[in-house]
């Protein structure tokens, strides 16, 4: 063989051997990847012609799968309309998936890990493969309970039980009708994704998980812990409260709510979380330093990444490098800190829980077609945010707030209600967030919650946490206690 002949072969051995190179490494190494991608019509058709599994609340499908005459076989439907969209998310041919249905889909697809032997069962058998179904922890009563008590307003609550983690209820307003999303016209539904893009208060955003907001008040109880936790501080320890506090290296002040008092120049540290004092609480920021409040805020959860319950809630954070006048701020939740309604009610968790943090976690079950179960959700410990004594401190300055404090609106006939409101500053020229957490019962908490309605719902100016907040979080608290 000649010298261009040989260089001839050897060029198309080499594109014989790239060729087949590359086309094993679409069949095998991108698999995973083309399969997963939304714009695969093969996927979807495969996906849509076997019965997707339920997403469960409360013993009733809250998104299900039901057979329609079309090329896709089945349709995803979601009988409650808007009322869990924070929860389920959506499930669409032209818009991919959100929420549940896209940190469940290899369950509610039957294709997890966990699902190998039902899926060797069926090819054996000839059944035809179905999803399992995903059982999630809330509780019905207590998300119609936040939807109704929010009602027109915009904001958010979730609620968690203290001694598990359990996410008992996960609403955020305005929400969005999941079945306009999972027509199976393309246009229909790409028409209406934009719609609701477009739409003010970004309803395709959960507010409970996926926005953040300056907490206010709220987080007076993780300033509070500080102080507890540093053990030069009790209940009873006289900390300043003067009417209006002078931030340090400027001239600006710091005032109280109205131009209050707090009830004198000096109150105990339980008085000043009774009545909100904002310049108690700035003045104790700056005596125990960042370093002190950045831990303390970390033990309860901020400044972990994002964190997965599965479904994706953004990160809670604590901010750095902060002057005295910025610490000042930011120890009575103003300034730069930031944080999830979720997060919020976490520091109430662990605070009725004996200072012990659990994850929170939105999936009970899996359980297969055939009713088996295939995994179930195990409580876990995130960390220790306070000692057993400080949450027992906390949470009896928590029941003044509610006994004879800001919080009395929340206040339940036969319930002792531990809590905390907040009213965060916004931007120039908008009216307030109003916040408002607690837990219920005191004495052997079955659930804690956090609300936000943002701009002070229908009070706008004239709105205060305990005005607006406290109210939604009393109804979802009966309706936990009460289910």
């Amino acid at each position: 063989m000649n010298t261009p002949l040989r260089r001839l072969a050897t060029l198309v051995l080499v594109m014989f051997v790239a060729l087949m190179g590359s086309a094993s490494w679409v069949q095998f190494g991108q698999a995973s990847d083309l399969n997963t991608d939304p714009r695969n019509a093969r996927t979807l058709y495969r996906e849509h012609g076997n019965a997707r599994g339920p997403i469960v609340a409360g013993g009733e499908a809250i998104a299900e799968s039901v057979p329609v005459d079309d090329p896709f076989g089945y349709q995803r439907v979601y009988p409650q309309g808007d009322l869990y969209s924070a929860v389920t998310g959506f499930y669409s041919i032209a818009n991919g998936r959100s929420q549940l249905e896209r940190a469940a889909n290899d369950e509610l697809t039957g294709r997890g890990d966990q699902l190998f032997f039902s899926r060797i069962r069926d090819l054996l058998t000839g059944r035809r493969p179905e999803g399992a179904a995903v059982e999630t922890t809330i509780v019905p009563a207590a998300q119609q309970a936040a939807s109704t008590a929010l009602g027109d307003q915009e904001g958010a609550v979730a609620a968690i039980e203290p001694s598990t983690g359990r996410i008992l209820a996960l609403y955020s307003t305005p929400g969005f009708d999941p079945n306009a999303l999972a027509v199976h016209s393309t246009s229909e539904a790409s028409a209406r994704y934009a719609e609701l893009e477009a739409a003010p208060g970004n309803p395709l955003r959960s507010k409970a998980t996926q926005e953040r907001f300056a907490p206010g008040s709220t987080f007076k109880l993780v300033t509070a812990a500080a102080a507890l936790e540093s053990g030069a501080y009790t209940a009873d320890t006289p900390v300043p409260s003067p009417n209006e506090l002078t931030l340090p290296q400027t001239t600006a002040t710091i005032g109280n709510f109205g131009g209050s008092s707090c009830g004198g120049e000096q109150v105990s540290l339980a008085d000043a979380l009774r009545v909100s004092c904002n310049t108690a609480f700035a003045s104790l920021g700056l005596t125990l330093g960042e370093d002190a409040l950045q831990e303390q805020a970390e033990r309860f959860g901020f400044d972990r990444g994002e964190m997965t319950v599965p479904i994706q809630v953004v990160e809670s954070v604590f901010p750095t490098d902060l002057d005295p006048p910025s610490l000042a701020q930011t120890a009575i939740g103003q300034r730069d800190v930031a944080a999830t309604p979720l997060q919020v009610a976490m520091i109430s968790a662990a605070i009725a829980n004996g200072g012990r943090l659990m994850q929170p976690y939105l999936v009970d079950t899996v359980r297969a077609a055939d009713l088996t179960v295939v995994s179930t959700t195990e409580p876990e410990e995130l960390s220790t945010a306070v000692s057993p004594e400080t949450a027992g401190a906390l949470t009896q300055m928590m029941r003044g707030v509610v006994d004879s404090g800001t919080g009395r609106s929340a206040q339940i006939p036969g319930v002792q209600v531990a809590g905390k409101t907040g009213t965060a500053e916004t931007v120039s020229g908008q009216p307030p967030h109003a916040w408002f957490t607690a837990f219920a019962p005191a004495e052997a908490p079955r659930v804690a919650v956090a609300v936000i309605v943002e701009n002070g719902g229908n009070l706008g100016n004239e709105a205060t946490g305990g005005q607006v907040a406290a109210p939604v979080a009393r109804a979802v608290i009966e309706a936990v206690l009460g289910s």
